[in-house]
């Protein structure tokens, strides 16, 4: 969970309500911060607020929207209807005023949940090759291969997740470089390569011949979680 609030005291306010219900937040007082964490990646929903310091709160919404999917309630003081109606228009699935009662933004943050990616059926916690080779804990941020934990760079375990997430589906080259860092890498091919192949010689029995992380010429990549035919 990403609370993006610019006002300590709302910010301090949600932060504590949503803990005690047993979300995992991060805070971010500025756009940018937002933008970096959203892109870091572990996002399951945003409350953003749209008035922030460093940049238009629209201008967020539209940089995580770039990348992800991800539920995304706005939260702020703007009454008007053209302002609720571009949001809407932009990506936004909720729209909040301030003064808000807390258990509106509760109830409203557990629909958009209910109907995020992957809709009523929730996205399973570990994610495993059909031989059972590799296994990705996505709630543990660890991959293990024969059974056994593999350590990855903090870049690594980005890409192997996000590949995960979207398994035997092609990820395009920018996509996956905007989801692991952030908008402004979308021309940076090289990041990729060489990470794919460090990826490879740690998880893949023949890093040669890879089975599980495929490259698709000319577009990007894909985790093939049947394996590659032979």
């Amino acid at each position: 969970m990403l609370v993006v609030e610019d006002d300590p005291a709302i910010a301090r306010a949600l932060v504590i309500n949503l803990g005690a219900r047993g979300y995992t937040v991060r805070h971010a007082a500025t756009g940018a911060a937002a933008l970096e964490l959203a892109a870091a990646g572990g996002i399951d929903c945003v409350l953003l607020d749209l008035g922030l310091p460093d940049m238009p709160g629209l201008t967020v919404l539209d940089g995580i929207r770039g990348w992800s999917a991800v539920p995304l309630i706005v939260i702020t003081a703007r009454h008007e209807l053209e302002s609720k109606i571009e949001a809407l228009d932009r990506g936004a699935d909720d729209y909040v005023t301030k003064p808000f009662a807390l258990g509106e933004v509760l109830a409203r943050l557990r629909a958009a949940l209910r109907r995020g990616p992957g809709g009523d059926e929730p996205e399973p916690s570990v994610i495993a090759t059909a031989d059972g080779a590799l296994e990705v804990d996505l709630r543990a941020s660890q991959v293990r291969r024969d059974g056994q934990p593999v350590r990855l760079t903090p870049h690594e375990w980005r890409i192997v997740e996000h590949l995960a997430r979207n398994r035997d589906r092609l990820v395009a080259r920018a996509d996956l470089l905007r989801a692991v860092w952030g908008p402004g890498y979308e021309g940076e091919t090289a990041y990729l390569r060489v990470y794919l192949s460090q990826i490879r010689a740690k998880l893949e029995p023949e890093p040669a011949r890879p089975r599980y992380f495929l490259t698709e010429l000319g577009m990007g990549y894909r985790f093939a979680a049947q394996g590659a035919p032979r």
